[in-house]
């Protein structure tokens, strides 16, 4: 076949005998990085302690890994782990769910907000424009990885995973990866155009809007990630995607409604 983009990357950036670093885990790794250093801007934009991006990192790191991981146990192979619980430890071997992983943030969110005394919806607003593109940091990894692909297609970009089934197929990780990467430049700009006082709550659930409602659409051209999932009539994604979208708008409309009241009392 010709025409076509064929992949064979090395998913180990470099291997000291038995131990290998990943490129997942470096891309992971440098997209928290990259979004400590952005909500740090934050932080000294609105001169509040920066201190504070120390313990909030420690807590999104946590609650991220944690989240994504129980999130792919529960949601995708409940079975396996069932007999091999102490497989659920073993994260390396792979099987990490972003729905789980958005979970995970949600309530390391609520935890720092409570210790530190900040308002829950300020730090979501903050912290889900670092995830978008911590986001896009995870799927280039995906990619580098041959994992999470799309279906079967013929057209000229499609990519011919060499270390899988060599069949030319969609690459929604790059997908995925562009559509985060929009969602963060939009929540970006919204914010400096905010001057850093966005209406509270709308930044947190604009993220939930559009980047499950891509999580929804691409789905549709993902392949089947697990056997269970070809005869549901919406693939797990989906399925878990939905209520985060009904929460974005319920939050929305909320949010809006709130920010008008105190436009009127003002």
């Amino acid at each position: 076949m010709t025409g076509y983009i064929v992949w064979d990357a090395n998913p180990e950036l470099i291997r000291f005998g038995s131990f290998a670093i990943r490129w997942y885990g470096v891309l992971f790794a440098l997209g928290f990085y990259v979004s400590f250093i952005i909500v740090s801007r934050f932080l000294k934009y609105e001169k509040m302690d920066v201190r504070l991006v120390d313990n909030l990192t420690v807590y999104l790191v946590v609650g991220t890994v944690i989240g994504a991981r129980l999130g792919h146990v529960l949601f995708y192979e409940p079975q396996l782990y069932w007999h091999e619980p102490i497989k659920i430890l073993y994260i390396w071997q792979g099987g990490l769910a972003s729905h789980g992983g958005a979970l995970g943030i949600l309530l390391a969110c609520y935890l720092f907000s409570r210790r530190y005394k900040i308002d829950y919806f300020w730090v979501l607003d903050r912290i889900v424009i670092v995830t978008a593109l911590t986001g896009m940091f995870i799927r280039i990894g995906n990619l580098i990885n041959s994992e999470i692909y799309g279906k079967a297609t013929d057209l000229p970009w499609a990519f011919q995973f060499i270390r899988d089934d060599n069949i030319p197929r969609h690459p929604t990780q790059i997908y995925e990866a562009i559509a985060c990467l929009i969602i963060f430049v939009l929540l970006l700009w919204y914010y400096i155009k905010a001057k850093g006082k966005p209406i509270r709550g709308i930044i947190f659930s604009t993220f939930l809007i559009l980047l499950f409602s891509f999580r929804f659409l691409i789905e549709f051209i993902k392949d089947t990630q697990e056997n269970f999932e070809k005869d549901m009539m919406l693939d797990m994604g989906q399925w878990l995607s939905i209520p985060f979208i009904l929460t974005g708008v319920g939050l929305m409309i909320y949010f809006i409604k709130q920010h008008k009241k105190v436009l009127k009392v003002s």
